[in-house]
């Protein structure tokens, strides 16, 4: 398996797997944060996944009691090295299905419209587009819960906004080149909207589950009335 090493700051190392946006190498990056995580050495703190490998973090000093001839980011990358070798040998877990209900157009949705007319076809068309496909979450990002998605058709990929909005309403659906995604909290943001889920993303009383997504996940947008959405999110109608 071809990897890369490299120290991140006194505390983190990080594992490269390649330099492309890949389902090939996010599957080699969630095998990893899973072996890892199932089998989490001393100092262990947490990984987090991008779209081209995993930061390990750790607690230096716990590395250190640990391994006292060692520089800490000289264990890490040792012990990270053994895990990649036992990643690959282990069968990964089969990936979560999550459905997310989305509300299209409208308010929920303002820049439906305009991503239509760019691909002249119509708000139906562009719909009926971004519901077919099964998304992979390659990464979480930007603010809390924030799923990047890959698998989008590129006949509505879409440039984003020339001019930001200040505020996006939590549970947006967006679109940003061929990427899709959604806002879990209201944030500035540049990515064209075209729907809303009435499901929380972000959910920070929640402590084993405080995002609805994460790395890994397989998405499915199902697309609701305003009447389902109202419904679902506990509003009169």
């Amino acid at each position: 398996m071809d990897y890369e090493l490299k120290n991140v700051g006194e505390a983190a190392v990080l594992v490269v797997f390649g330099h492309s946006i890949s389902p090939h190498i996010q599957r080699k990056i969630q095998s990893l944060a899973e072996y890892t995580e199932a089998h989490p050495f001393e100092g262990f703190e947490e990984c987090v996944a991008s779209y081209t490998g995993l930061t390990v973090y750790y607690n230096p000093w716990k590395v250190f009691e640990a391994s006292p001839d060692k520089r800490p980011g000289d264990t890490i990358k040792e012990r990270m090295a053994a895990y990649i070798r036992s990643a690959e040998m282990t069968e990964p877990a089969s990936p979560r299905q999550v459905e997310i209900p989305v509300c299209y157009g409208g308010v929920y949705g303002p820049d439906l419209a305009y991503v239509a007319e760019y691909h002249h076809m119509t708000e139906e068309e562009v719909v009926k587009i971004h519901t077919a496909p099964e998304y992979l979450v390659y990464m979480l990002g930007f603010c809390p819960g924030f799923p990047y998605m890959g698998g989008m058709d590129t006949r509505i990929a879409t440039p984003r906004r020339a001019s930001p909005r200040l505020a996006i309403p939590a549970g947006s659906i967006g679109i940003a080149g061929e990427q899709t995604g959604g806002y879990p909290l209201s944030t500035p943001g540049g990515w064209q909207l075209i729907g809303r889920t009435p499901v929380d993303m972000f959910r920070p009383d929640n402590q084993e589950e405080p995002t609805l997504l994460r790395a890994g996940d397989h998405v499915h947008f199902r697309a609701v009335t305003e009447e389902e959405y109202r419904k679902i999110r506990g509003e009169k109608s």
